[in-house]
């Protein structure tokens, strides 16, 4: 795999790429087809599309973000080739949709040895399986339909390729990192814009407006709707209406990051959006702050995945019983892995890994089969600890103190070897900082 061409506007030189697919292709054995569809235009309604966005496994390998798309590498004589097929030029098109890039372009520009039409991909995939020496089919399922009924209708032996390719996206070279932390002090500023225009008379949409028009205006757009909560919809985790005034007085959840070159920020931030705290605001939010700082400091190098999550978890539990939420002792309301009752008011994990995918790939879940991972220098996760109480819950005690608020605090945080480092340290989140900043805006 040699250079053929300019590296045009990709995020990343040629021999990055280059690199990228050695790491993941030199693990395969002799006889090995590798396909990685990227993802197609989708309808939104009639002939109306959304927004296209592609398949990050396509962006990690070669940087194709167009609709329509397979790289495939194979080394049936021993010796790897790639090649990426896309759709041709055709000016019926491109007069109404843009500039196709077509084989000819992928050939000189793209960092792999072949460019071909899509349309002759189906023939080739026919000689690919009946050469004498292969063995194997490496794709991802699930992105490309036809792709998957190709390989099933042959009846080969096909592997899953995320199983090599999400352990190298985990940790992330210096020029991802660089292009991260871009993102997430974009992310930052487009919070802190919002902070600046909060009044006692303001709605969700508005909220929501200028942070992702600061996003639009910055060259970037969304990497997952916003969530925008005030009061009581705030304790809703994954609220997407976005659409209610905010009342004087109540705390407004904003969940909120951007992408910038296909890599995502992810950062929440709550406050009052009449400038003040109420003491039972105060108090739910000092927690999380701290649930949140202790769970920033468990992220050290060789230190298990779950030790952040245990670290938010042991300091929500015993706030939640020292506020008298809780009537229990700590190990009870902790509970066996840590399943007790303080997860009636926080409910979710402690954070995730961030990159090319908001929740990132190769990060430890509950109920996988694979082990969870440690924590190794240039990994890059979020921290979000939160507290909700709802108050339309019946299943659980809600104190009426404290019914209607929902805290949620989260960071980008980059693991090294000297300790973490918050990536979105510019937004605020301590209170004295987040009350002197709220309406100073225009």
């Amino acid at each position: 795999m040699q250079s053929n061409g300019e590296d045009m506007n990709l995020p990343f030189s040629h021999q990055e790429y280059y690199d990228r697919q050695s790491s993941f292709l030199d693990q395969l054995p002799v006889g090995s087809v590798v396909i990685i569809p990227t993802n197609t235009k989708k309808c939104r309604s009639n002939d109306t599309n959304f927004p296209f966005r592609a398949n990050s496994y396509m962006l990690y390998l070669s940087g194709w973000d167009h609709p329509g798309g397979i790289w495939v590498a194979d080394n049936l004589d021993s010796t790897w080739k790639t090649s990426l097929y896309v759709r041709d030029n055709d000016t019926k098109s491109e007069i109404w949709e843009g500039r196709i890039l077509g084989p000819d372009f992928v050939s000189k520009n793209m960092p792999v040895d072949s460019g071909f039409s899509i349309n002759s991909f189906d023939e080739d995939f026919i000689q690919y399986i009946h050469n004498d020496n292969f063995n194997y089919i490496y794709s991802i399922g699930g992105v490309d339909e036809h792709i998957d009924q190709l390989i099933s209708d042959n009846n080969v032996v096909k592997l899953d390729a995320r199983n090599f390719l999400d352990k190298l996206r985990v940790n992330k070279s210096d020029n991802e990192i660089e292009i991260m932390k871009k993102s997430a002090e974009l992310a930052s500023q487009a919070h802190i814009l919002a902070m600046k225009s909060g009044n006692s008379d303001v709605s969700e949409c508005h909220l929501q407006s200028i942070i992702e028009g600061y996003f639009i205006s910055n060259h970037s757009r969304w990497a997952y709707p916003s969530i925008v909560g005030g009061g009581d919809n705030a304790t809703i985790l994954h609220y997407s209406v976005n659409q209610d005034d905010i009342k004087d007085g109540e705390l407004v959840l904003i969940d909120a990051g951007c992408e910038i070159e296909g890599y995502a920020s992810d950062i929440t931030r709550t406050w009052p959006v009449n400038g003040i705290f109420t003491d039972a605001q105060r108090e739910i939010y000092e927690l999380v702050l701290a649930a949140e700082k202790a769970a920033i400091q468990a992220c050290q190098v060789g230190a298990p995945w779950n030790s952040f999550h245990e670290a938010a978890s042991n300091v929500l539990a015993q706030g939640l019983i020292d506020l008298g939420i809780l009537d229990c002792t700590l190990n009870e309301a902790l509970g066996d892995d840590y399943n007790g009752p303080y997860r009636n008011y926080f409910m979710h994990g402690t954070g995730h890994l961030l990159g090319l995918d908001v929740h990132d790939v190769g990060g430890g879940r509950q109920g996988d089969d694979v082990p969870s991972p440690v924590f190794s220098s240039g990994m890059i996760l979020t921290v979000e600890p939160g507290l909700y109480f709802a108050s339309w819950r019946t299943d659980v005690s809600i104190p009426e103190r404290y019914s209607g608020i929902g805290v949620r605090i989260e960071d980008n945080i980059l693991i090294t070897d000297n300790g973490p480092i918050v990536l979105t340290s510019s937004c605020p989140k301590e209170i004295d900082d987040i009350e002197a900043i709220i309406g100073t805006g225009e």
